[in-house]
């Protein structure tokens, strides 16, 4: 059987799609692609000079806005400017293994970015959406202890590994309790999950876990690390839908639907989790 690539993409002409973090990486090449099979796509990002930059020749239509998922008055400020409907958002933005350090809300920078502002962003953005909400996680949210009574890192030691773990265990519990309450609201949107496998980006070029990328000939290029975000962003999926290469491990290859680890399926704890940030940002109540 025929391996899934960005030929194989359906045309977008007419829909909107808002790309988070897409100046450059896995979010460039997922709103590059997007924009090539005809969609209109937003790039929201942290310096939009920079993305014009990276965009400039590519053939689309490409609006670049500001936007930083860590800063939730940011965050409040896009979702408020929003008008019309929004066919697909993808939570793309994020960072890994940063030191410990707190937004101007007080929040965990690397859970803010990660896993708190685009909850807020979603539900900010839910009256315009209409099709589905792709959040990009990591196999490594399978090795999270998550404390969903200190998932913001204010009790505990900070460990910037663990704190990127948990973000994206929390991604993968976000979007168990999303389609949950997208279901039973009777709405037609849908909550999926991607990850790019290990992919040769610089998400990780400052962190000791960079070493991977030494290895590339194992890895998924950016190009290759963006299919399961274009596939779920594109494709007939069952809500929750879970999306990464079929190569060993789901470290790198083509896109297939897989499973999340055993915690990401846990609907108490999804419910909890939801319900502790909606306390913590005010949103999503």
């Amino acid at each position: 059987m025929a391996k899934w690539t960005a030929a194989d993409l359906p045309g977008m002409t007419g829909r909107t799609v808002l790309v988070t973090g897409a100046g450059r990486g896995i979010g460039l090449v997922t709103a590059r692609e997007l924009g090539r099979i005809g969609a209109r796509v937003v790039l929201g990002v942290r310096s939009p000079e920079k993305a014009r930059r990276a965009i400039a020749g590519l053939p689309g239509d490409f609006d670049v806005r500001q936007l930083d998922v860590a800063d939730l008055g940011s965050v409040r400020s896009f979702a408020r400017a929003w008008t019309g409907d929004l066919d697909i958002l993808v939570n793309n933005a994020g960072v890994m293994d940063v030191p410990a350090a707190r937004t101007a809300d007080g929040l965990d920078v690397q859970t803010a970015t990660n896993y708190t502002g685009p909850f807020v962003l979603t539900n900010l953005l839910l009256p315009h959406l209409t099709d589905r909400v792709v959040s990009v996680t990591s196999q490594l949210h399978r090795q999270s202890r998550l404390n969903i009574d200190d998932f913001d890192w204010r009790a505990r030691r900070y460990h910037p590994m663990n704190a990127y773990r948990d973000s994206k265990l929390a991604l993968v519990l976000f979007s168990l309790e999303l389609q949950r309450r997208l279901t039973g609201s009777g709405s037609p949107v849908k909550s999926l999950l991607a990850h790019p496998g290990i992919a040769t980006t610089d998400l990780a070029a400052h962190s000791s876990a960079n070493v991977i990328n030494r290895f590339g000939f194992l890895l998924n290029d950016p190009d290759h690390g963006a299919l399961p975000t274009l596939y779920a962003a594109t494709q007939d999926l069952p809500g929750n839908a879970y999306v990464g290469p079929d190569g060993l491990g789901g470290i790198k290859g083509h896109p297939t639907v897989r499973r999340p680890g055993r915690a990401g399926l846990d609907g108490s704890k999804a419910n909890d989790l939801w319900l502790a940030t909606a306390a913590l940002t005010g949103t999503g109540r």
